[in-house]
């Protein structure tokens, strides 16, 4: 109390001043019509410019929020096009038409863990088998390839991403449709790169890499990258550096695809090698 009344004695001047100035400006705007539309304008221009950055402030911490949620509609919306997409038809097919049958099934996940600088690189994923996770399903960001699931616990998952040595992933180059072994040699993290592909191919920079589709974890045609450098090495086929679409250091919310037939496809594989 004492406090207050200190602060209220040796600021007299200033508050009585901003009294008065107040009762002022009241009776200013009150009796004349130009001066309180002046103020009204004058007053809605300082709210609209401290609403605005406040505004932005609220979004900005409602970011990691709505990502979140736009990653799972988005997983959703990819089963239920997955669904239609081998839907059966009723005029030429059984309903229970194995080929017809959902072959992916898509869910969303959060990195919570992950490295870009060593050799053999890995993320950590916040869902596990009791979120249907297993191993050998892929993991894509914005629809490039971020690399593949390799362990689970309950809640955990861990991903081996694009950006380790022992990463490998067929992939072909979209304008042509030849493929090859595309794989990172520890260096860019922001590029790896496509082998196997012969020297008599047309490529060119700018062209599209996207996944083949051969193995049973990656769905065909999902975005690899770009090519960024066309070498000829000493063999019959080219080097080529493929700029990543995915941008590891800013790995937040992923997709996870898992493939419903794989355990079918592998098997059947397995008795002709």
């Amino acid at each position: 109390m004492r406090n207050l009344l200190n602060f209220l004695i040796g600021y007299n001047n200033i508050i009585i001043f901003l009294i008065l100035e107040g009762i002022g400006l009241s009776l200013l705007t009150s009796g004349n019509n130009y001066h309180n539309t002046r103020v009204v304008k004058g007053i809605r221009v300082i709210t609209s410019g401290i609403e605005r950055p406040v505004s932005k402030t609220r979004s900005y911490f409602r970011l990691r929020e709505t990502a979140g949620k736009l990653s799972a509609e988005n997983a959703t919306l990819k089963n239920r096009i997955e669904q239609m997409g081998k839907g059966s038809n009723p005029v030429f097919f059984s309903v229970t038409d194995s080929v017809f049958k959902q072959k992916y099934i898509w869910s969303s996940a959060e990195v919570v863990n992950n490295s870009v600088n060593r050799q053999k690189n890995f993320f950590t994923l916040n869902k596990g088998y009791n979120q249907n996770l297993a191993s050998d399903m892929a993991v894509i960001s914005d629809d490039g390839v971020a690399g593949v699931i390799v362990g689970c616990s309950s809640n955990y998952s861990v991903a081996m991403s694009v950006l380790n040595i022992d990463f490998r992933l067929s992939a072909r180059i979209k304008s042509n449709g030849y493929f090859g072994s595309l794989s990172w040699d520890g260096k860019d993290y922001g590029h790896a790169i496509l082998s196997e592909i012969p020297q008599h191919v047309i490529a060119e920079v700018g062209d599209t890499v996207e996944t083949t589709g051969y193995s049973a974890v990656f769905p065909e045609g999902l975005m690899v990258g770009t090519i960024s450098e066309i070498e000829r090495s000493g063999s019959d086929f080219f080097r080529i550096s493929v700029l990543l679409k995915t941008d590891f250091k800013k790995l937040n919310f992923v997709n996870v695809i898992g493939n419903l037939q794989k355990t079918e496809q592998l098997e059947l594989e397995k008795q002709f090698q």
